[in-house]
């Protein structure tokens, strides 16, 4: 974890996915204290594992406190976003299935983001080129 974090880091993205099969993604996503999270919702259920820090998140229209240790799922094609981030954040992101391959409702198959975009998570996915993302 703390190899990708330094990628991440070095790179100046806020979202580093790591993990990609068909049936899932992962990244890293960090967000520093009192930053605005972006983010817009996804297509794919999408679960947060908070590595380190303090925050708060809202899920549709319900709020929740998070810390390090916390676990929040957020259904597909939710409104979600962080806030009052007390303490640097440093959150896992799996979404399934794999971030950009689900479609919504009434749309084909959507096609993978493209390498090389720095973004928040559901933004695209930010891997460098000839850094592409782990396959199983």
């Amino acid at each position: 974890m703390e190899e990708i974090e330094r990628r991440r880091a070095r790179l100046e993205w806020s979202y580093l996915e790591f993990l990609r099969v068909p049936s899932l993604s992962v990244g890293v996503y960090s967000l520093g204290a009192g930053e605005e999270d972006r983010q817009q919702p996804h297509m794919e259920d999408e679960v947060y594992y908070v590595a380190a820090g303090r925050a708060s998140i809202r899920v549709g229209d319900e709020d929740q406190a998070v810390r390090t240790g916390s676990v929040v799922y957020v259904p597909a094609r939710v409104e979600h976003h962080f806030h009052d981030i007390a303490e640097d954040l440093t959150l896992i992101v799996f979404f399934a299935p794999g971030e950009g391959t689900a479609s919504a409702p009434g749309e084909g198959t959507a096609s993978p983001p493209a390498e090389g975009t720095a973004s928040a998570p559901g933004e695209g996915t930010a891997s460098a080129p000839g850094e592409g993302t782990a396959s199983a």
